[in-house]
């Protein structure tokens, strides 16, 4: 089920553009980003690239302490404030990322990714109706943005309210016909609620779609009970 830590990944993946590197090169590149930092200490694009590979590597304290450097001697860097914004929510620290994503918006309103991080912070806090007003509201202003209409469905799969979760995972697809978490997801809802044929027919595009149907074998299952 997509929940709130795998809606947190899209905000990174969107925010980051998250290119596949495996877990060594990013490890190499930081110790080459080390060596250069140590000879320029104050290089705010040094800092920020070590910071992006400290993000993808889940290194969250890392990276927010390279934020916190560049953030003291730049306070303005919405750069910065942001993904420091998404370090604190991945250590549990929601109260410091709200204020980060608060400061990002106070510069840029219309912020796609400050938006999204502060929406799933308020669903993380179950502040529920500013995080549906705020996703609500992105859907008006993004209406061709696939993740936005994932991102409130996700918001809806956990709190049950699967009819409209099965309508915004189907919007999603329609802009993003591709992505498979999207249409594995509208399966799972239509398996839950009794929508078995459907369910069959999203798994079986899955299957055209690349993924192994061994991978798929008790999803199918479900569909046949």
């Amino acid at each position: 089920m997509l929940r709130c830590k795998v809606l947190v990944g899209l905000l990174l993946s969107v925010a980051l553009g998250c290119k596949s590197q495996d877990n060594r090169q990013l490890r190499d590149s930081i110790k080459v980003i080390n060596e250069l930092i140590s000879a320029h200490p104050d290089s705010v694009s040094l800092r920020l690239k070590k910071a992006s590979y400290n993000l993808r590597l889940g290194q969250w304290e890392y990276a927010k302490s390279e934020y916190d450097y560049i953030i003291e001697r730049y306070p303005q860097s919405l750069t910065a404030l942001f993904y420091r914004a998404y370090a604190n929510e991945r250590l549990g620290r929601n109260a410091f990322a709200r204020a980060d994503y608060e400061a990002v918006l106070a510069a840029s309103p219309d912020n796609f990714e400050a938006q999204l991080g502060l929406t799933l912070v308020n669903q993380k806090d179950k502040r529920y109706t500013e995080a549906f007003d705020m996703i609500n509201r992105m859907i008006h202003q993004y209406p061709d943005s696939a993740i936005v209409y994932a991102i409130r469905a996700g918001m809806e799969k956990e709190r049950n309210m699967l009819s409209l979760a099965e309508y915004d995972y189907s919007e999603a697809i329609k802009r993003d016909p591709s992505n498979t978490d999207y249409i594995l997801n509208r399966a799972d809802i239509r398996i839950m609620t009794g929508k078995k044929e459907d369910a069959r027919r999203d798994l079986d595009m899955l299957v055209k779609c690349g993924i192994p149907r061994a991978s798929l074998v008790e999803f199918y299952k479900k569909c046949r009970k």
